[in-house]
């Protein structure tokens, strides 16, 4: 009896493996993923082989994954079929990361194989890698690029770059563990006053309702490039313009130095201020020492107004003509009229004369005219004419010399009894006289009278 019991329980155990499903399972696709969000399964490439009998097989699990295919898969005696397993969580799935469980594959006759496949749950935000080359100033162009870090096919991909350099998007596919190249041509106007040094590329990717932010770095490699312009231009006023311009992308040293003499600084202004001013001996030196971000520049306008100088000049120069010529003028006449209250009423001027001598002088003639209609009364100042003839209305001074810096004053009177009314000008006086054994001549200043205003004026 204790045989008996004991063969019954070795059938029941060994006959559940004679019955059971006798399946050779190889997962051809590798390092498989599940994108959350995108409503895409896990892909598994798998090749069976079947070494029982012909059945029909069918794939679940326990675990609330929903498996594709759904239905049966026949796979005849010692035949190898190739199944592409498709696996997506239902509902609420929060796992991330690695990931492995188990399923079924049943027959008909309901003997079963347990598997075990393993897969990554990941974001779209760890998908994907964006990155650039570094940016050299003088090519003024970078590559950049997107890398499909998994085993994944997106067959439709918009990314949106954006830097400080460029802004470019595109709509592409790319496949399992691609990576997508763009070659980018920059303008140099649009970071012309960035400095050297890392600024971030961002990137928006979006792939059907999907979208994910990434960053990556840009290197800006220095360029050390400082022009100098100069322009010079004009006589009278003078201007000098420096200018400095960073055309790099790190910050500039600029040392702008000037010289000018003891002479030229008087009349030289600018319009910045200069940092230092130096003296050596007779001259000045003026200098700016300023540092120039990229795409500034530093001007430097320096004016020698030499207009007002050289006025200065002329007027010197003239000064020294006329001390000259005055110092040459011999004898002097300075000549004036003063208006006399007579009481009969009668309009009457005084004459003045005053002639002084610059050198020795000889046998001075001194001539003098008087308008028509006045007389001369019989009053004299200083010395008393030699002639006076009415009917050429002229009165005359003789003198045997003038000593240097001798000074006479004449004068006489005339008047009219018929009013004067208006301008009433009298005629220069003239002297005659002998220098060195040479005759010389001068005439004084012209003067007029206006009666209604009852004051001299004097033409120099």
């Amino acid at each position: 009896m204790k045989k008996v019991i004991i063969f019954a329980l070795i059938l029941m155990l060994v006959f559940p493996c004679i019955l059971g499903v006798s399946l050779n399972v190889e997962k051809e696709s590798a390092n498989e993923v599940l994108i959350m969000g995108l409503n895409e399964p896990a892909v598994f490439d798998l090749k069976i082989t079947n070494y029982g009998e012909d059945d029909y097989f069918q794939f679940y699990n326990l675990l609330g994954f929903s498996m594709f295919p759904v239905g049966t898969v026949q796979i005849a005696h010692l035949q190898t079929r190739r199944v592409e397993l498709k696996v997506s969580p239902i509902g609420e799935f929060n796992t991330r990361g690695p990931y492995t469980f188990n399923y079924f594959i049943v027959g008909e006759d309901g003997s079963e194989s347990e598997q075990k496949l393993s897969f990554k749950v990941v974001e779209l935000k760890d998908v994907f890698e964006v990155g650039a080359s570094d940016i050299n100033p003088e090519t003024n162009s970078l590559d950049i690029y997107i890398h499909n870090k998994v085993n994944y096919d997106f067959e439709n991909v918009n990314v949106q770059f954006s830097s400080a350099f460029f802004e470019l998007e595109e709509d592409f596919s790319l496949g399992p563990n691609q990576r997508k190249d763009f070659h980018v041509e920059l303008n140099s106007k649009d970071f012309q006053k960035l400095m050297a040094g890392f600024y971030t590329l961002d990137a928006e990717v979006n792939v059907k309702d999907l979208t994910a932010d990434f960053e990556s770095v840009i290197k800006f490699e220095e360029k050390d490039l400082l022009i100098t312009t100069t322009k010079d231009y004009g006589f009278f006023v003078n201007t000098k313009i420096i200018e400095k311009e960073n055309q790099g992308n790190i910050i500039a040293k600029s040392e702008i130095s000037l010289q000018k003499n003891i002479i030229s600084r008087l009349f030289t202004s600018f319009n910045i201020e200069p940092d230092y001013v130096e003296r050596t001996g007779l001259d000045v030196t003026y200098g700016w020492n300023r540092n120039i971000k990229p795409g500034e520049s530093l001007e430097i306008v320096v004016k020698t107004n030499w207009f007002f100088p050289i006025l200065l000049v002329f007027f010197i120069i003239a000064v020294v003509i006329l001390a000259k010529q005055y110092s040459k003028s011999y004898l002097v006449l300075d000549k004036k009229v003063t208006f006399m209250r007579t009481k009969g009423g009668e309009f009457a001027l005084k004459v003045t004369i005053m002639a002084q001598a610059k050198q020795y002088i000889e046998k001075v003639n001194i001539i003098d005219r008087f308008p028509p209609l006045v007389k001369i009364h019989n009053i004299f100042g200083g010395d008393r004419p030699v002639r006076i003839n009415e009917k050429s209305n002229r009165i005359e001074w003789n003198f045997e010399r003038f000593e240097a810096g001798e000074l006479r004053v004449l004068s006489y009177i005339i008047y009219s009894k018929v009013g004067v009314v208006g301008r009433f000008a009298l005629p220069t006086t003239t002297a005659i006289f002998e220098k060195d054994g040479k005759i010389k001549e001068t005439s004084s200043n012209r003067v007029f009278f206006v009666s209604e205003q009852k004051k001299i004026r004097e033409d120099e």
